[in-house]
């Protein structure tokens, strides 16, 4: 049977859409400037923490009574800096992120569209990450440095062990933070990984060590083994470790069928007893203490496993797709994404480029929410094969698919605003790389748009 012909029709009531809806103008500048993406909420909830962070340090310096000539609260200082931690850690965990999802789209279609926009911006929890781990070092630093005071001034409490330890603990810290740093993090992204992942489970076991030092130090009559049980301290700690090794121990080697429909794209096949649900990630690799890359999955209804699309964008996916693995890795629990949003609009446009199709097509098929697509990719046909792109026709037969290869790259703000005004929708969810991202989502947002996308803090 010959393939479906390509639909430029399509292309041409785009064309035609594009050049009869305008763009409406933008919001008024104080509405606008909260939709720049320096005051993305993302952003917003690292403030947030620090701020509060301010507040608990003014408390410290007056009514808290923590500072004084004579000894300073150490116990106050660490909790602070665990607190601190602990919110950093544990707003990283698949369920956390998984139970942070469902509640926010708890909300029915049926509330004001200005609450559900806001809602929906659930997935820029990392800003809370951030916050947590600035402000959690913050704390330390300070907390080391009254140690230290107590030391020199010999006002009892702090052993040699203790500031040991605490000092190491210190500059692993400040390393960590330092290849967190953006400009860092996009050079050295995978010496970025590897320190937040050996150089946290570095930190977490000196923590235990530091911990237990302290509280030691500071049993005064109490057993060594009263004190540690008794410490909030502990069993902190206790909750991050079973925290970070939960998705370890689901750890697991499985098979991989690997179909290549171009030099550009894998489409990878697992059924290892995993259905994830639609709008959920996996993370796989070949070599599981170096290198995790995740992938939307797509499901299929009815169908027990799924499928990854993989494209080409660097060194670790090119060699997946040329020497394509029949074995890879993968662990932890299907992690919810940005589209799972959808949910709490009416009727939503995807947006999406290249192989940015993947975090699409799931909810293209659950069909949940009804939703139109405009996908702009280089020879869709060659590239991704008959099979996907006849699927994604069967389940979105309106999809304005964007050939740049005939056509040029298109105007996607302009393109994505005549799909959103036509479908009469309440939001638009845009995949794809980061540059494009902003400029779509930022393009909408500020005219008074709903608009989402990935923010890459991670």
């Amino acid at each position: 049977m010959a393939p479906t012909p390509w639909p430029l029709a399509k292309v041409s009531r785009a064309r035609h859409a594009r050049a009869e809806i305008d763009l409406p103008p933008p919001t008024p500048l104080w509405r606008r400037v909260f939709k720049h993406p320096l005051l993305m909420h993302h952003n917003r909830l690292i403030v947030g923490v620090l701020t509060a962070n301010l507040a608990l340090l003014w408390f410290s310096l007056g009514a808290g009574g923590w500072w004084a000539r004579d000894g300073i609260a150490l116990t106050s200082l660490a909790n602070a800096a665990l607190g601190n931690f602990a919110l950093a850690i544990l707003i990283r965990q698949q369920h956390v992120i998984n139970l942070l999802f469902w509640l926010a789209t708890r909300a029915p279609t049926r509330w004001p569209l200005r609450v559900r926009w806001t809602l929906a911006k659930v997935y820029h929890f990392g800003g809370l990450h951030v916050g947590g781990a600035l402000s959690g070092t913050l704390w330390f630093l300070a907390f080391v440095a009254a140690m230290t005071y107590h030391a020199v001034k010999d006002l009892g409490g702090v052993g040699a062990g203790t500031i040991t330890v605490s000092y190491l603990l210190v500059g692993l810290l400040v390393a960590i933070v330092v290849m967190a740093l953006p400009p860092i993090r996009a050079v050295w992204h995978d010496n970025f990984e590897r320190m937040h992942r050996f150089g946290g489970w570095a930190a977490l076991l000196l923590f235990w060590l530091q911990t237990a030092l302290f509280v030691t130090d500071q049993q005064g009559r109490a057993s060594s083994i009263a004190a540690l049980l008794t410490s909030p301290g502990i069993w902190v700690l206790a909750v991050l470790t079973v925290s970070v090794a939960l998705p370890w121990l689901r750890l697991r080697k499985v098979a991989v069928d690997i179909e290549r429909p171009s030099s550009h794209v894998a489409l990878a096949r697992f059924d290892y007893g995993v259905t994830p649900f639609a709008g959920s990630s996996t993370a796989i690799s070949r070599s599981p203490l170096l290198e995790w890359h995740s992938f939307a999955n797509v499901p299929a209804p009815g169908k027990s496993g799924y499928r990854l699309t993989i494209s080409r964008a660097g060194d670790w996916t090119g060699s997946f797709i040329d020497d394509a693995p029949t074995h890879v890795w993968v662990k932890g629990v299907p992690t919810a994404g940005v589209a799972n949003i959808e949910t709490l609009f009416r009727r939503v446009v995807y947006v999406a480029t290249g192989s940015g199709i993947g975090p699409c097509l799931p909810h293209l098929l659950a069909a949940e929410v009804p939703a139109r697509l405009v996908w702009s990719t280089r020879s869709p046909r060659a590239t991704y094969g008959d099979a996907l792109v006849d699927e994604i026709l069967k389940a979105e037969p309106g999809a304005i698919i964007w050939d740049t290869s005939t056509h040029g790259k298109p105007d996607m703000v302009h393109l994505a605003h005549a799909a959103y005004w036509s479908f009469e929708a309440e939001a638009v969810i845009c995949i794809s790389n980061k540059k494009l991202t902003w400029q779509v989502v930022h393009g909408l947002e500020r005219r008074g748009i709903p608009a989402y996308g990935a923010i890459w803090d991670s």
